[in-house]
Parts: C-alpha cells; sequence; structure tokens
C-alpha cells in the first residue's frame, strides 16, 4: 500500500527545528494507486551513474510552458541550467527568466549565466512570490518546478545524501543554513525519529530503525557519518527488497525531513496559483508518490470548485469557476530516456493552466 497526501496543508513552517509533532503534515494511506513512485535509492546511489547532470524531460517540460517569447518565466528549481537554458533560447530581447536555488554550487553555475533576461536567485521557492516582489514582478507566465535532488548533489559524496560514499551525515540542500542530519539524530527522540521514517520514507520497519539509532547514540556512538547511519539500519531491518539498500527509506526520508521537502511544496504551489497570469502555465516534475499526490490534489481542488451539495438548486452560470484547469495527462520520460538516465525513470510531471477566473 502506497501512502500519500490528500490535500496540501494551509500552513507549514520550513525551519528544520520544528518537529512533526500536532498538526504536522500528515501522510495517510491512500485506496488509489499512486502515478509515480519513490525514485530507487539504487539508482540514487548507483555507481554506474554519471556526475554529469543530465535534465530530465527537458523537450517535454519546456514544450508544456507553451512559451511566449517575450514572457515572463520561473525555474523553481536551476539545478545545473538545462532547462533555463532551453527557456532562454526561446525567449527574445524582452523575455525574461528568474531561477530559484538554495544550493549554493547552484547558484554559482547560474551566476556564469551572463545574460541580461536571466537573473538569479538563492532561495528555496517557496520565498518566489517575496523575492519576485522585490524585483517589481507579480506575475508571470509560466513556473517549472522540477522537484526532489539533482544528480551533482547525490554525486559530491561529502553532501552526506548517498550510502555509496561514507561522509558526513549533512543532507542539507541548502550548504548555508539549517539542521544538518546528523544534529538531528543528535537530539530527537526515538519516537519523533521513527514518525519521520515511517511518515517521509514509507519504512515499516521505522519503530526498529529508530530504536537501534536511538540505542547507538546512548551506548556514547553518536552517528556522524553515512556509513555508519547505513551499518546501523542494516542491522534493524530484517527483511528488505531484492538489490536495494536496507537504509534506503531511511536516507529518503531525513533528506526530505531535513529540507522541509514536502513542506516547501505546499507552501509553493499557491504561491504559484497567485503569480500566474491568465493563460500561464504551471509544470511540476515529481520523483516520489507523496509529492506528486501532493500536486495532482492541488490541481484538481483548483479545478473543482464546485463543492456544494448535489442537486443543489443553482443556475450552471453561477457554480463557482475553476482558477486552474488540468493540461493533458500526466508525462513520464520515454524508454530512449530512461535507458539514457536511469535516475528519470520514476519522474511524472503535471501540467496546469491558470484560468481567468481571480
Amino acid at each position: 500500500m502506497i501512502k500519500g497526501v490528500n490535500s496540501a496543508p494551509t500552513k507549514a513552517s520550513l525551519s528544520s527545528k520544528k518537529a512533526p509533532g500536532k498538526g504536522a503534515l500528515k501522510l495517510e494511506k491512500s485506496t488509489q494507486k499512486a502515478p509515480a513512485a519513490e525514485m530507487p535509492q539504487s539508482d540514487l546511489n548507483s555507481a554506474n551513474t554519471t556526475s554529469t547532470h543530465i535534465t530530465v524531460l527537458l523537450e517535454e517540460a519546456v514544450h508544456a510552458l507553451a512559451i511566449k517569447s517575450n514572457g515572463t518565466y520561473v525555474d523553481g528549481t536551476f539545478g545545473r541550467g538545462g532547462h533555463s537554458k532551453k527557456i532562454l533560447a526561446q525567449l527574445d530581447l524582452s523575455g525574461r527568466l528568474i531561477a530559484f536555488d538554495r544550493d549554493v554550487s547552484a547558484v554559482a553555475a547560474g551566476k556564469e549565466i551572463q545574460d541580461l533576461r536571466f537573473s538569479m536567485v538563492h532561495s528555496h521557492f517557496a520565498g518566489m512570490k517575496n523575492k519576485l516582489g522585490e524585483m517589481g514582478i507579480s506575475k508571470v507566465d509560466g513556473i517549472l518546478l522540477d522537484l526532489g535532488i539533482s544528480s551533482p548533489q547525490i554525486d559530491e559524496g561529502d553532501r552526506g545524501f548517498s550510502f555509496r560514499f561514507d561522509a558526513p551525515l549533512d543532507m542539507r540542500m541548502d550548504q548555508t543554513s539549517g539542521r544538518t542530519a546528523e544534529e538531528f539524530l543528535a537530539v530527537t527522540t526515538e519516537k519523533e525519529l521513527a514518525e519521520v521514517i515511517k511518515n517521509y520514507g514509507e519504512e515499516r520497519f521505522a519503530k526498529q530503525i529508530a530504536r537501534a539509532i536511538i540505542t547507538e547514540r546512548n551506548d556514547g556512538r553518536a552517528i556522524t557519518t553515512t556509513g555508519q547511519l547505513t551499518k546501523v539500519v542494516a542491522g534493524a531491518v530484517t527483511r528488505h527488497e531484492p538489490g536495494q539498500n536496507p537504509a534506503t527509506r531511511t536516507f529518503q526520508a531525513l533528506r526530505i525531513f531535513v529540507n522541509q521537502e514536502l513542506e516547501e511544496l505546499s507552501l509553493t504551489l499557491p504561491q504559484c496559483l497567485a503569480l500566474l497570469a491568465p493563460g500561464g502555465r504551471l509544470a511540476v516534475i515529481s520523483f516520489h508518490s507523496l509529492e506528486d499526490r501532493m500536486v495532482k490534489q492541488f490541481i484538481r481542488d483548483q479545478a473543482n470548485c464546485d463543492d456544494l451539495p448535489s442537486n443543489f438548486p443553482v443556475r450552471a452560470a453561477d457554480l463557482p469557476q475553476p482558477k486552474m484547469i488540468s493540461v493533458g495527462k500526466t508525462i513520464k520520460p520515454n524508454a530512449a530516456e530512461i535507458k539514457r538516465n536511469v535516475r528519470s525513470r520514476s519522474a511524472v510531471m503535471r501540467v496546469a493552466e491558470r484560468t481567468h477566473v481571480v
């Protein structure tokens, strides 16, 4: 059974110090099959993958934005600039692109682009509306969010995202702020840790893993590296999928929690709605079911505004009109792209268009 997010929370904190207690994001069981599966950690940690970043759904994502040559666009996750460069190539001299990223390495790569139409902003995309406001921008023609983790982040061993390397247990996407995974494990309780691993990693052995980690810590062996964590988790997981490292889901859970990835997304989607001009497009690429279900539910909520009781006496013309409409079916990488880049195989993109309804 795959768990999903039934609805995006209306309030969420991006503080990495906030524990997932009462009122936090709840991940509930879904009775429907999730349209996207988690990116297998075996893909993330494969020694056979290249450290060169390969942009996922490059052509499809830019096409989905229906680029206007004189439009203003936002790339919410610059990464190494694959999507941004493709968008810039379709803009004329009056067009504009603003890219966001919280990873300092990505920001440095973005600042190498010498183009007056392009602006690089060091920020998580939940700060999008405020940052654009400071730039005098209140409406845009398209927003692209490429969620999750990038290949450079995985392949730089000292970032602590991969159990392929024995490295400091960092896991922060923004290396300049927030609490590391090591710091979280040093102070968390067994109950809180079990909730994080279960909710964000969908790990059935969450309680056993949490107990093993806390026991290790309490015995004076603080967990400070990816190698230590991998070993402790392996000793607590009695059964796991063939070919999958036992620490797969624990690493995923800690990464999502440390970076507040789902909370950030829940804060950003309403901003996208407010920022998009009529006819503007939102394209979101997800890599695991928790993100994708949140995006799917958000678009559905904006498209289905009629929450009146059935047979309620009201004229069709007086019914609430949708603020967004879904565009086409979900888009996934084709066989050729998956063969070229195995890490793309769990990607799924959803596209929506802003209507004229205020």
